[in-house]
């Protein structure tokens, strides 16, 4: 069955995408914009050798490989979620000096197989953290929390994630 959008697809102008161009079963983009998240006045996280998970409806959510985050701030957190394409999530908490954010992060430490690269990386949601950043652009946080991707002026919806876009 086609993912429906309501016929509410935006037009992409010079230099966007559309997220209703991108693959399902989504595909894994390599990244060497600098990619950063900062949370507490803190940078946890900053890559240039960075992917990003592309897939239909879905602004881009953008991974970091766990050598460019600053692990300490990172602790375990309980809960769980299966993707039916990547696996298992396991997912973190956030705290900068005592500032917790939870759940703001996760990663799939046994992801599958088409999706192993992401072994060792680490996403975060952008609702939860206080800022992240793709080149100079201020990334804004795709509405729901469910999902985590990140919206820049480089994509054009409609979004999943948002009230009553679960069904498409």
């Amino acid at each position: 069955m086609p993912v429906r959008d309501a016929g509410r697809r935006a037009t992409p102008g010079a230099g966007q995408e559309s997220v209703w161009n991108y693959p399902r079963p989504p595909m894994l983009d390599r990244v060497t914009e600098r990619l950063r998240v900062v949370h507490g006045g803190r940078t946890i996280a900053d890559t240039t050798a960075g992917f990003r998970v592309l897939e239909t409806s879905h602004p881009p959510v953008y991974y970091f490989p766990a050598g460019d985050v600053s692990l300490e701030f990172l602790k375990p957190a309980g809960g769980r979620s299966v993707c039916e394409f990547k696996g298992a999530a396991r997912y973190w908490s956030v705290e900068v000096d005592g500032r917790r954010s939870e759940q703001a992060a996760w990663s799939y430490p046994d992801p599958s197989a088409n999706y192993g690269v992401l072994k060792d990386f680490i996403a975060f949601y952008a609702s939860r953290v206080d800022e992240c950043w793709v080149g100079d652009e201020r990334a804004k946080a795709q509405e729901g929390d469910y999902y985590g991707g990140w919206i820049t002026s480089k994509v054009v919806g409609p979004f999943k994630g948002a009230p009553g876009t679960l069904s498409w």
